[in-house]
C-alpha cells in the first residue's frame, strides 16, 4: 500500500491555473501542474521516498519586500533535507521571510540581501538547535540543502549550499537546439574543486575529507560540505553527549567544518532564456542536464515537473532491472533503497514580462511537502 504523510498549502489567487488550486495527489506524489507566477508560468511536483518527507519547496510570486512600491518577482525555493525533516522545513518557512526583511532594508533584491538571508535563517536554526539540545540532541545531526531562485528586474539570481541545482534552458530558434546552463555550484565533496577548497580551508586537517566505501565524504560523514543545520559539524558544543557517539567527532575543531555561505550567481535575462529547473538532487542522480533541458523542451509545459519525475523513476528502476510499474507499489520508508525525495519546480520566463507593471503581478505562495506523521 502506498501512503502518503505530508500536505501542501497554497495561498493567493495565482494558483488556479490548470484547474488545481490546491495541487493534487496521486500516490506518493504531490503536483502543481500549471500555474501563473509574476513573470511567466510553473510546473511543480514532489515525490515522497522517505518515510518522512525531508524535501520543502515553495515558490513565492509577487512583493519581494516589506515596501509598497518595493521589488517584485518571483522566488523559487527547494530545500533537501538529510538526517530528518526539522532543518528543511524550517528554512521553508524562514529563508522568504528574511529575504524580504534584507530586501527591505536594502531597497532592492542583490546578491548581498540573498547572502544575509541564507546566514540568518542558519544562525536562527542553530539558536533553535541550542534550546532543544538538551532534551533532542539529534536535531544537531539534522541539516539541509538550499537552493534558491529570484527573479526580479530582468535579472535571475540562483544561489545555492548543497548538492541540489538550477539548470537553465536556452534555445537557439535559428539552429532549433536548446542549450542546457547550469547555474548553480553544487557543494559535494565528489567534485575535486570542493575537496580542494576543503583542504585549503583546513590545511592543519588531514583527514577532512575520506574516501569511504569508493565515495568521498566530510570527514568521513558527510557528502555536502555546505548546508543549513548541521550544527554539530559547525560548532564543537553540540559534537559531545548528549549526542549519540557515532555523530561524534574524536576531537573539538576550532573552525566550522561545513559552511552556510551560498554561491551565488546573477544572470540578465534575454529572449532565448525560456526556462529554469530547479531540483533536488534525487532528479540529477537519474538524468543529466541535458536530458532534462531536452524533456522540457520538447514537450507540453502542463505536468512538465511532474513529467521530469516519472522519467527520473524510469531510470532509477531500469538501474534496479525491475518494472516502472513495480516501482510505483514500493511505499516510503522502502521506497529510498530505490530512489531519493524528489521536488522539480520548472518556471518558465516570458520576455514581455521583464518590463510588465510591478504592481500588475499576480500574488501567489505555494509549498510543497509539509509533512504530518512518520509512519507507524
Amino acid at each position: 500500500m502506498v501512503t502518503l504523510c505530508w500536505r501542501p498549502s497554497v495561498k493567493g489567487g495565482g494558483s488556479r491555473r490548470g484547474g488545481d488550486p490546491n495541487g493534487r495527489f496521486k500516490e506518493l506524489m504531490w503536483y502543481k501542474d500549471l500555474g501563473a507566477h509574476a513573470n511567466g508560468e510553473f510546473s511543480m511536483a514532489v515525490i515522497q521516498a522517505n518515510n518522512l518527507m525531508e524535501d520543502q519547496s515553495q515558490l513565492e510570486s509577487g512583493p519581494l519586500s516589506s515596501v509598497k512600491l518595493g521589488p517584485h518577482g518571483t522566488f523559487i525555493g527547494v530545500y533537501d533535507g538529510h538526517g530528518g525533516p526539522e532543518t528543511s522545513q524550517f528554512v521553508n518557512s524562514a529563508l522568504f521571510s528574511n529575504l524580504r526583511k534584507f530586501a527591505t532594508e536594502h531597497q532592492e533584491i542583490s546578491a548581498d540581501a540573498i547572502r544575509k538571508a541564507f546566514l540568518e535563517t542558519e544562525e536562527e536554526f542553530l539558536s533553535l538547535v541550542k534550546t532543544q539540545w538538551h532534551e533532542k540532541p539529534q536535531i544537531a545531526t539534522v541539516g539541509s540543502c538550499c537552493l534558491v531562485g529570484v527573479i526580479c528586474s530582468g535579472l535571475l539570481y540562483t544561489a545555492n549550499v548543497g548538492d541540489s541545482h538550477a539548470v537553465l534552458g536556452r534555445v537557439d530558434k535559428a539552429a532549433k537546439s536548446v542549450a542546457a546552463i547550469q547555474l548553480s555550484t553544487e557543494h559535494n565533496a565528489s567534485t575535486e574543486s570542493v575537496r580542494d577548497e576543503l583542504r585549503l580551508l583546513h590545511p592543519q586537517d588531514s583527514r577532512i575529507v575520506v574516501l569511504k566505501h569508493n565515495v568521498w565524504r566530510v570527514k568521513g560523514i558527510i557528502q555536502v560540505s555546505r548546508s543549513i543545520g548541521d550544527a554539530y559539524l559547525k560548532k564543537s558544543e553540540f559534537n559531545q553527549a548528549p549526542l549519540l557517539a557515532r555523530f561524534r567527532l574524536p576531537e573539538p575543531f576550532p573552525e566550522p567544518i561545513l559552511r552556510a555561505e551560498p554561491s551565488i550567481s546573477v544572470h540578465k535575462l534575454t529572449s532565448k532564456d525560456q526556462f529554469v529547473i530547479f531540483a533536488s538532487d534525487g532528479l540529477w542522480d537519474h538524468l543529466s542536464n541535458e536530458e532534462v533541458v531536452d524533456i522540457v523542451h520538447n514537450h507540453p509545459r502542463n505536468g512538465i515537473a511532474r513529467r521530469l519525475i516519472k522519467a527520473a523513476l524510469h531510470v532509477a528502476a531500469k538501474k534496479r532491472e525491475m518494472r516502472y510499474s513495480d516501482l510505483k507499489k514500493i511505499d516510503r520508508g522502502v521506497r529510498r533503497h530505490f530512489h531519493d525525495d524528489i521536488t522539480v519546480v520548472v518556471v518558465f520566463v516570458e520576455p514581455y514580462s521583464m518590463n510588465r507593471s510591478s504592481s500588475r503581478s499576480s500574488i501567489l505562495s505555494i509549498k510543497g511537502g509539509t509533512p504530518t506523521s512518520p509512519k507507524l
